[in-house]
């Protein structure tokens, strides 16, 4: 939630999934810019949605947040062809909905 203020205080538009099955219901029903989803998930894996998102968006650009240090040698960009940034979940509020700002405008 503290993300999402953050994001719509930008005056971006914000949809929540909470796990696999609710993002792929989002992916499928909407159109997305910016995706931010942490890597480690209570269900479902996010790697397998970032594989639809390339296929059925590839556009959407993913801003991954994780607070495991796996992949944190860089190679996401190598699995994740759409990925963009990857970050701690510690990072700064503002300075996440700044770099997803930034994403959507591009």
């Amino acid at each position: 939630m503290l993300w999402r203020n953050h994001l719509e205080r930008l005056g971006l538009h914000v949809t929540c999934a909470q796990g696999q099955s609710d993002a792929v219901a989002v992916l499928n029903d909407h159109m997305i810019d910016v995706i931010v989803m942490d890597l480690v998930l209570e269900e479902g894996s996010a790697l397998a949605i970032a594989d639809l998102a390339a296929y059925r968006q590839p556009a959407a650009r993913i801003v991954f947040v994780t607070s495991s240090s796996f992949f944190s040698d860089g190679s996401i960009f190598a699995h994740v062809p759409n990925a963009r940034a990857f970050l701690p979940t510690g990072t700064a509020p503002e300075d996440l909905a700044a770099m997803v700002a930034h994403y959507a405008r591009h």
